[in-house]
Formats: structure tokens, sequence, C-alpha cells
């Protein structure tokens, strides 16, 4: 009984926590990340500096601070026109789905996790990262039901009883 009790308490925190399955990332890795590619631009081939500056794009599009998720958004975003191979667009497509989930931009995230399914229909963590994408749409639309339940029952309570005091 106890365990099924457990069970529905971290089920139901969960749902609102957001328990999803994807990393964060700490201040002290971006800031690793950003010396990393102040480092490269000092003279290394322009290949390590991609390198560096994609570390440092997934660094903050995983961080929990939403300018740094927005700072990875504007840099993968550059960094879409000049990429040529096929592996390296579903990366950066991917990464700017992780930090438009990140965004709570749920649909932008889900068309750009849609476009790498397409390039990698198996690909494990794109389908993990569209699940995550699917349950937040439908958790976020039953807290919207929620909420507008409740502001019709008040409603309708406060004008029962202001009705009630008329007569």
């Amino acid at each position: 009984m106890e365990k099924q009790i457990g069970k529905l308490i971290e089920s139901v925190s969960t749902f609102f926590t957001g328990g999803d399955q994807i990393p964060w990332c700490d201040r002290d890795i971006i800031a690793g990340c950003e010396r990393e590619v102040a480092e490269a631009e000092k003279g290394s081939s322009q290949e390590l500096v991609s390198e560096c500056i994609m570390r440092l794009s997934w660094s903050l599009v995983h961080s929990r601070n939403p300018e740094d998720v927005q700072r990875g958004i504007a840099m993968l975003e550059a960094s879409l026109s000049g990429t040529k191979s096929p592996l390296q667009m579903r990366e950066l497509l991917y990464l700017l789905a992780i930090g438009y989930y990140r965004s709570a931009d749920y649909a932008r995230s889900r068309e750009l996790v849609e476009k790498c399914l397409e390039m990698a229909p198996d690909w494990r963590q794109a389908l993990t990262l569209k699940k995550a994408i699917e349950d937040r749409i439908t958790k976020d639309g039953i807290i919207g039901i929620g909420i507008a339940a409740t502001a019709v029952g008040l409603l309708a309570g406060g004008l029962a009883a202001a009705l009630s005091r008329k007569k």
C-alpha cells in the first residue's frame, strides 16, 4: 500500500514539476565553454572554433537561466546558414528544439524536432524530446482547463452570492 501511495505522490510531483529527461547545465560549465571559445578564437583553426561554439551553444540551451537559453538559440540560428553537413544540421536543429522547449515555445520546438526525425526517424534523443514536448503541451492544456473551470466556479459562486443577497 505504501509503495502505491509513493508512486502516486511521485507521479503527481512529476506532473507539476515537468520531470523530463533533458539534462541541465550549470553556470560553471557555461563559463568553461566561454573560455574555450575565447581561447580557440586566438588563432586556432575555424573547425576548432566551430566545435567550441557548438559546445557553448549546447551548454547555453541546457541552462536554467532564460537569458542563457535565448543566447544559445541566437547562436544556433546564426550557425544554421553556414551549415553544409546534414549531420551538423540535424544537431543544430535538435539543439534549437531544446532551446525552444526550455523557452516554453512548444510549437516551434515540436516543429524542429519533427525536422530532425525526418532526417533520422529512429534518433532516440529526438524521440525523447518529442515525447517531453507532447507531455508538456498536454499538461499545460490540463492546467489551463483547471484554471478556466476554477474561474467559472468562482464566477458562478459570486453570482449566486450576489443573487442571494438581493432576495
